[in-house]
């Protein structure tokens, strides 16, 4: 009788494209040790050798010599195929490598920690071998005796590589919405099954939820682009866009800063326009290049507009109050918060709203942004959360709450 000690055997799942813990394809102890007649050992023996010079296929073919010993009891057995397990996934031969799996696993003889690992391993054999029918039937059975996340992302993953996107988002729905926060690779994954599907709506929702969750440039950077291709968006509220770019330091280009530069002198906000333009400067975007003198000149324009805007306040707004103008009154109460007279500003911004406006949804969300630059968080969040509208407003009332509670580090 040939005593043999069978060493530990690691199957590396990653070569078999599975990253679930790798079961070890050696011996438990109780069966670490085991007297093998020499027909059944030597040819054991020979595979591990195989095995541990890289000749997997080579040690498959010297297994296939005891299918045809008779007699084997069934320790025998399962010796020979914990070796064959091994030996057909390095060599990548997943059929033999299920088979088993299979065998293995319903031999009895693997601990339970085993068993819950050699049934991952499966899993992963029939995702290589693109049994996806097999591997769900695994991972449910393993699902059923109690929740096991990686298995549970292996099921969708699945579904998706069936093109079965349908079932795969209404997983991945339920586990997103199941969790208290969700997971930053749950939604990218469900964003992108979205856009798979066409399903603009939910890709949004989905995109809002990454940016309030995990703040990061290109999460709100298509948010913000998205916006302002919706149907119904108002050109209008492109200053507030830019006013959220900004705050996240999307704004990039010259002409990102030259535009919003411009948009809040119209508006008359020349405080704002100068913090504007100095980010510009400070970021290296403007006072460079060809365009560096069309830079100063609208700095110039900027310092002085602030000049003569708190040179000529108390007559600006009297003119306003005279000729009941609520939409230049809150403008103005705007351009003074941006100024460092907050609560001036704030002031007359509330008296404003209350007021007839133009555009009344408008009108709440400067107010909020308003309260956002002054640093009353609170006010700015009950503000911005009355806004409404279809055409982008509310949208941008939502962001700018995100924004304030989950600013960009």
């Amino acid at each position: 009788m040939i005593k043999i000690r069978l060493a530990q055997l690691g199957l590396a799942l990653a070569a078999i494209g599975f990253t679930a813990v790798s079961p070890v394809l050696g011996l438990s102890t109780a069966y670490a040790a085991e007297a093998l007649r020499p027909e059944i050992g030597k040819p054991l023996q020979a595979a591990q050798q195989m095995m541990k010079s890289g000749r997997a296929r080579e040690a498959l073919a010297e297994l296939r010599k005891l299918d045809g010993v008779s007699g084997k009891t069934p320790n025998e057995n399962y010796l020979i195929e914990r070796v064959r397990a091994s030996a057909a996934s390095s060599a990548g031969d997943y059929e033999t490598a299920a088979r088993s799996f299979e065998t293995l696993i319903a031999s009895g003889k693997l601990s339970a920690g085993e068993s819950e690992n050699f049934s991952e391993g499966l899993v992963g054999i029939y995702m290589r071998a693109r049994d996806f029918g097999k591997a769900n039937a695994a991972i449910n059975k393993q699902l059923a005796k109690g929740s096991n996340p990686r298995l549970r992302a292996y099921l969708i993953q699945n579904y998706v590589s069936m093109g079965n996107v349908k079932e795969a988002t209404r997983l991945l729905n339920a586990d997103i919405g199941a969790a208290k926060t969700p997971q930053e690779d749950q939604l990218k994954m469900l964003a992108n099954l979205q856009n798979l599907s066409g399903d603009k709506v939910g890709y949004v929702s989905t995109i809002e939820k990454l940016a309030a969750n995990y703040p990061q440039p290109s999460y709100w950077a298509d948010l913000l682009n998205r916006v302002t291709q919706k149907p119904g968006f108002a050109s209008r509220l492109s200053i507030d866009v830019l006013r959220l770019k900004l705050a996240h330091n999307l704004l990039k280009k010259p002409n990102d800063y030259m535009e919003l530069a411009q948009l809040v002198l119209r508006d008359g906000a020349g405080g704002e326009a100068v913090k504007v333009i100095e980010r510009g400067y400070k970021s290296g975007a403007l006072g460079v290049g060809p365009d560096a003198a069309r830079h100063q000149r609208l700095k110039d324009l900027a310092d002085k507009t602030l000049a003569e805007a708190n040179k000529n306040q108390a007559v600006t707004e009297a003119a306003l109050v005279k000729s009941g103008d609520n939409d230049g009154l809150l403008n103005l109460g705007y351009g003074l918060v941006q100024a460092g007279q907050a609560d001036k500003g704030l002031k007359m911004m509330e008296t404003a709203v209350k007021a007839r406006l133009k555009n009344p949804e408008d009108a709440k969300l400067r107010l909020g942004e308003a309260y956002a630059a002054a640093g009353k968080k609170q006010q700015a969040i009950a503000t911005l959360k009355t806004v409404g509208g279809a055409d982008g407003t509310a949208e941008l009332a939502r962001y700018w709450i995100m924004a304030i509670n989950h600013p960009m580090a």
